[in-house]
C-alpha cells in the first residue's frame, strides 16, 4: 500500500510551534488549496487541509513562513480520533510532512532581519552585482 501526499497551498495561519515534554519541535498549520475546475455556480473549491511537521522541519516552518506563504507538502496522511470536552468523538484527518518546500523567494527584509543574506529563494540586487557573466556561443550546449 501506497500513502504519500503531495499538496500546494497557502498557510491560512501562522504556524504553531510548540515543544514536548522531550523537548521535540512540532508545528501546526493549515493550507488553503483550491481544486481544478469550478463549481455549478462559477465558484472554486477550496481544500483546508491540517498538516503537522516534527523537529528540524517544524523549526524552519515556523522561522520561515507565515500567513499567506506559499509551501509544497509531502508527506503522509493519517487520521485520528479523541474525545471533545462535551462527550463527543471528533476525527480529524491531517498531513504528516516529512518535507515542506518554500515555493516564493524571501523578501529582502525578511533576509536582512534573519541574518541570512544567502538563502535559498534571495536573489542580490542585480543593480549591485559588479560580476560581468562571460558567455560566449560555444558555451552554450544548443
Amino acid at each position: 500500500m501506497i500513502n504519500r501526499i503531495i499538496l500546494v497551498g497557502r498557510l491560512t495561519r501562522d504556524p504553531e510551534l510548540r515543544r514536548t515534554n522531550n523537548g521535540l519541535s512540532v508545528a501546526t498549520f493549515t493550507i488553503a488549496s483550491d481544486m481544478r475546475g469550478r463549481q455549478a455556480d462559477g465558484q472554486k473549491t477550496t481544500l483546508f487541509i491540517t498538516c503537522t511537521c516534527w523537529n528540524t522541519t517544524a523549526d524552519n516552518v515556523a522561522k520561515f513562513t507565515h500567513k499567506g506563504s506559499l509551501v509544497a507538502v509531502d508527506g503522509r496522511l493519517t487520521q485520528r480520533t479523541f474525545e471533545r470536552r462535551d462527550g463527543g468523538k471528533q476525527t480529524v484527518n491531517e498531513i504528516i510532512c516529512d518535507s515542506v518546500q518554500f515555493l516564493e523567494p524571501r523578501s529582502q527584509e525578511e533576509a536582512i532581519a534573519s541574518g541570512i543574506d544567502d538563502a535559498p529563494g534571495y536573489a542580490p540586487d542585480p543593480e549591485t552585482n559588479d560580476d560581468p557573466i562571460d558567455v560566449t556561443n560555444d558555451d552554450l550546449p544548443f
